[in-house]
């Protein structure tokens, strides 16, 4: 495919990187040429769309994609009202793979090349979610959700049947046809010891990532502790042995100065979901602790809890998060997050940027027509949410 369209990225320097008339090329999966177009034929001309790398979801919630806007209440309210009665839905196949095109339409729509998607608790929904996104050419990193304690009785899954499922889909389909395998406890209040523990030791052997939530709310913090007679909340997860290199921490709002010192040098990565934060009332991250932290960051929509699976509108309410902090983030660093700084968090170093020899996970943004500027075109992307839509979006040069 060989395109005439403006071109928009941001290099590992996090400066803008702006061709007003490009030239893009890619043969299969994979960017062959990006630069200024200079006379060569072309297969579609898009001009002036601007075309971006794919956005990358960190963490999102594909059982809840029929609730956005459905809060009730702070997080554990939330979770018993609304989030809990509809994912026990998923126990009917035929729901999920209805909720599973919904899903990754969404995200075709949103310009998302990636995401990390919690499925319900059900091994049998997370296989149908695989089939319809192996099907379209959709990349995933995802699993069911990990409960074997103090949640509804439709939504509990013992150690002895949810560990050896998770290891039998991740036999079958993970490194396969863009899907990866993921170890997921929802988190610590849905687990005993003895699943955290065996969710560790499968992540350890399969190499598996490992995702859960961490320290989005001050009272899960105090259960959690409590429970567990532990120090802090990240004590629990690594006496189980889930805090390992790439693991991805959704939410880490009210970690202590160890915490955050132990979640940098263990190699994990926050998932950081500021407008769900604001949504259930949570809180706000803490940009100069993530800082000091070394840790990894990506973007999480959040879904739904967060209101919308646009990954640029949740880079707004992270500049909004961080601003109230008194931290001005770049455009270059929140689109970073969204895209090349996504990618590599969730161990793909292949995507995320306009460079050749990049997979070709590519989304096309149609801009108001007075963006004609690098910085006005990323302040309609990040800021006008009334602004244009996500025109077409291909993973590994296969258009969704």
């Amino acid at each position: 495919m060989k395109l005439r369209v403006r071109a928009l990225d941001v290099g590992d320097d996090l400066q803008l990187r702006w061709l007003p008339d490009a030239f893009v090329q890619w043969e299969g999966p994979a960017l062959v040429s990006v630069g200024p177009w200079r006379g060569e034929v072309v297969d579609e001309d898009h001009r002036p769309a601007v075309l971006l790398p794919g956005f990358v979801d960190a963490h999102v919630h594909w059982a809840q994609t029929r609730i956005v806007g459905s809060a009730s209440g702070p997080l554990l309210d939330w979770l018993a009202q609304t989030t809990f009665p509809e994912e026990a839905t998923f126990a009917d196949p035929a729901q999920s793979a209805r909720i599973a095109g919904l899903f990754l339409d969404a995200l075709a729509r949103s310009g998302t090349t990636l995401a990390l998607a919690y499925g319900p608790v059900f091994p049998e929904a997370t296989e149908a979610l695989i089939a319809v996104a192996v099907e379209r050419g959709q990349a995933l990193v995802t699993g069911p959700v990990l409960m074997d304690a103090h949640s509804p009785a439709d939504l509990v899954l013992p150690a002895s049947r949810a560990l050896p499922a998770l290891r039998d889909l991740a036999s079958r389909y993970h490194g396969r046809d863009g899907i990866e395998l993921a170890v997921i406890p929802r988190f610590a209040l849905s687990c005993t010891e003895e699943l955290l523990a065996g969710a560790g030791a499968l992540a350890a052997e399969l190499d598996l990532v490992v995702s859960t939530h961490l320290s989005e709310n001050p009272v899960e913090c105090r259960i959690a502790t409590e429970r567990f007679a532990a120090p802090d909340y990240l004590a629990v997860y690594e006496r189980a042995g889930l805090v390992r290199p790439g693991a991805v921490f959704a939410h880490c709002i009210h970690l202590s100065d160890s915490e955050w010192a132990r979640l940098g040098a263990a190699g994990a990565v926050v998932a950081h979901c500021p407008d769900s934060n604001d949504f259930l009332g949570s809180g706000g991250m803490p940009v100069a602790g993530w800082r000091r932290s070394g840790a990894r960051l990506a973007i999480g929509t959040d879904v739904g809890a967060g209101r919308s699976f646009r990954v640029p509108r949740i880079l707004s309410s992270a500049y909004d998060n961080a601003f109230r902090q008194g931290v001005q983030l770049t455009a270059g660093e929140l689109l970073w997050w969204g895209t090349r700084g996504g990618a590599l968090a969730l161990g793909h170093p292949e995507k995320g940027s306009l460079v050749p020899g990049m997979d070709a996970d590519l989304t096309l943004f149609s801009p108001p027509p007075w963006a004609e500027s690098a910085a006005q075109v990323t302040a309609a992307l990040l800021f006008d949410h009334d602004g244009g839509p996500m025109m077409r979006t291909w993973v590994r040069g296969r258009a969704l």
